[in-house]
């Protein structure tokens, strides 16, 4: 995800008209490291009042909306709503271009309806996470349903036209706003856009194949250029006349069939710098700003490669060690290397001392197995620790104080073995993506 955020936010590129302008929702992301503080409250019920520092909010729990988590909230004695990230000044994503679940556009029309319900009466101003507040009930309530109706009609629409037998591209391609809502700033496509949200709601519903058999299993870009490029007469041939199309402005076009000739040979040239000019020109007619920095950075890697600039760190060791044991045990799993467990059956026996959890975790089947409250007693390798010393940095497992020498040393060959520590488990995180 923080490779793909990179592209999205525009942290690679130069500040500037021709570089970085905008991230759609703000001006960019930090490039710091990401922690967490564990809350001393929780809000868990809409309805439910907290008082901080003397002043009550109340709360509208509006999960698996913009967030898996989400919430708005409420200051009676200000009359000020914050609608969190659900009602900002943009078309916000159903789908976040850098990876993560689809979002629900009609359960967040409906979140926002139950906010008009329960404040919109007597709200005097309205402001979000990302942006400025808006002033005066009557625009409060314009903004709120605005948002709403935009998202319900992108969510609808789509189920309409899907159950006429419309694919996923096609009704990207013909679904608009209507004028009501089009010609309104808070819903322009400047982070989310109409055609990819309206694709996501697709992908909500129906998943991700569009029901056409040509394209149930297609070939992967390197075996599917080779043999488009081949068919179309060699890449000399694909590239002249896709100077052409460049040349009438059709740059779609053009990105489409030059990256069969970039996905078939890595190495051409004239390929990359024709795609590079193209992504450009796509990314300076675009309208959101994850899209304009997709292209452009895009753009820039096809002629530089791939830059080591900073870019934020979603794994760090603050949020390692606020997660819920069990799911730092799931985090383990998806950094197991299949292809080197495979064969192998490893079970360890970890007894958390400070809280007194006991777990019997392990890889069979070259799969990480289900944590079990209750220690195995045939072969397994027993590990006392600490459940923050365990969790103390994922990408560098602590051996800790407890235990003797030999049995951290058996730890690290279970590590090694399965591909979760040493060389071979580190994750490629500047892996390419404009190129093979």
């Amino acid at each position: 995800m923080s490779r793909r955020a990179s592209y999205m936010y525009g942290n690679l590129l130069p500040r500037g008209a021709t570089g970085q302008v905008d991230g759609g929702l703000g001006k960019s992301t930090s490039s710091g490291e990401i922690g967490l503080a564990l809350p001393t409250d929780w809000a868990t019920e809409t309805g439910q009042k907290i008082v901080i520092d003397g002043v009550e909010l109340q709360v509208l729990m509006a999960p698996n909306s913009e967030a898996p988590s989400e919430f708005m909230f409420y200051f009676p004695k200000y009359k000020a709503f914050c609608a969190a990230e659900d009602a900002c000044h943009t078309l916000h994503n159903l789908y976040t271009l850098r990876g993560a679940k689809v979002r629900d556009g009609l359960l967040w029309s409906k979140y926002l309806q139950q906010a008009l319900d329960m404040f919109g009466g007597e709200t005097e101003v309205l402001f979000t996470s990302h942006h400025w507040p808006t002033w005066g009930n009557d625009k409060v309530v314009a903004h709120l349903e605005k948002q709403r109706d935009m998202f319900r009609f992108i969510h609808d629409q789509v189920m309409r036209m899907a159950n006429s037998g419309m694919t996923p591209k096609e009704i990207g391609e013909v679904i608009r706003l209507p004028q009501e809502l089009a010609t309104t700033w808070a819903c322009r496509s400047y982070y989310g856009t109409v055609y990819h949200d309206a694709v996501a709601q697709y992908n909500l519903r129906l998943g991700f194949f569009d029901g056409v058999p040509a394209t149930l299993h297609q070939l992967p870009p390197t075996d599917a250029g080779a043999r488009y490029v081949a068919f179309m007469g060699g890449a000399d041939n694909v590239l002249r006349q896709a100077r052409e199309s460049f040349e009438q402005g059709d740059y779609r076009w053009v990105a489409e069939v030059v990256n069969h000739v970039v996905f078939a040979d890595a190495n051409n040239i004239a390929a990359k710098q024709l795609l590079a000019d193209t992504y450009e020109q796509l990314g300076y007619q675009a309208e959101s700003g994850p899209w304009r920095n997709f292209y452009l950075t895009g753009a820039r890697e096809l002629r530089q490669g791939v830059t080591q600039l900073p870019t934020p760190n979603t794994a760090s060791p603050d949020t390692i060690k606020a997660m819920p044991i069990e799911m730092f045990f799931d985090f383990l799993g998806v950094r197991l290397n299949g292809d080197r467990a495979s064969g192998k059956k490893i079970t360890i026996n970890m007894e958390l001392t400070d809280t007194n959890q006991k777990y019997a975790v392990g890889v069979q089947n070259a799969a990480s197995t289900i944590p079990r409250t209750r220690a195995r007693r045939s072969r397994c390798l027993d590990r006392h620790h600490t459940r923050g010393a365990e969790r103390r940095d994922a990408r560098h497992f602590d051996d800790g104080k407890a235990g003797d020498r030999r049995q951290s040393q058996a730890l690290r060959r279970s590590e090694e073995t399965v591909g979760i520590r040493g060389p071979a488990r580190q994750l490629r995180v500047r892996f390419n993506i404009v190129t093979a």
